[in-house]
């Protein structure tokens, strides 16, 4: 559970207009939808996905570091990864074990098997997006395991996009749909103080200080 007592303290230190901000932000953010990205060797175009995350209003990013341990690229990030959780995970297997826990269905984007449409995705369920990498896409591990298909719909002679461009155009009409259809999608109370909470700490400099000031009393 959230301190209150803790968050009113440090939401102390905040100007109006940002606890307004993050208000309005949060009263967009869902986690209805997350997204993984397997094996990224090219470290700015997670950071990439993780903007357009930010951007679009999903909360979770999920990165699979079985082959390639790299950091995030703040530059490209543009300060995303603030507001972005970002989960880590070793493997493919350890991954979907996590989503499936949190009630997602797996869903893998590629334009081969038998992949629906990108407009005909039902966005009633909670998913968790798999994308591959640049060359290879996703692994075979994933695409076993998942529950269903997913594919932009491409009229040129390349049947591939760059996987921060393909992550892009996916979130931003699985989550414009998502906002204007009956699907409860906004985050729990709870989910959203803790939000608060954490944004307060990341906006405040000298957090550190102020904790241990909060904490003597």
């Amino acid at each position: 559970m959230t301190d209150l007592d803790y968050l009113k303290y440090l939401e102390g230190f905040l100007t109006e207009n940002r606890k307004e901000r993050f208000e309005k932000v949060l009263a967009n953010r869902t986690n209805h939808f997350t997204i993984v990205v397997e094996d990224v060797f090219q470290m700015h175009n997670t950071s990439a996905v993780m903007r357009s995350c930010e951007v679009f209003g999903i909360q979770q990013l999920n990165i699979i570091e079985q082959r390639f341990g790299k950091s995030i690229d703040k530059e490209i990030a543009m300060g995303a990864q603030k507001w972005v959780d970002i989960n880590t995970f070793e493997t493919v297997d350890s991954s979907i074990k996590s989503m499936r826990s949190k009630g997602y269905q797996i869903i893998a984007t590629t334009p081969h098997n038998n992949s629906c449409m990108l407009s005909d995705f039902d966005i009633s369920k909670p998913s968790a997006i798999y994308f591959g990498t640049e060359k290879e896409g996703l692994s075979q591990d994933v695409i076993d395991q998942a529950d269903g298909y997913i594919k932009i719909p491409m009229v040129g002679f390349t049947e591939s996009l760059n996987i921060s461009v393909s992550a892009a155009i996916i979130i931003q009409d699985i989550t414009t749909r998502l906002r204007q259809s009956n699907v409860v999608w906004q985050l729990s109370e709870e989910e959203i103080l803790e939000k608060r909470l954490l944004w307060a700490k990341n906006t405040i400099k000298d957090i550190k200080r102020i904790e241990e000031r909060y904490y003597s009393k």
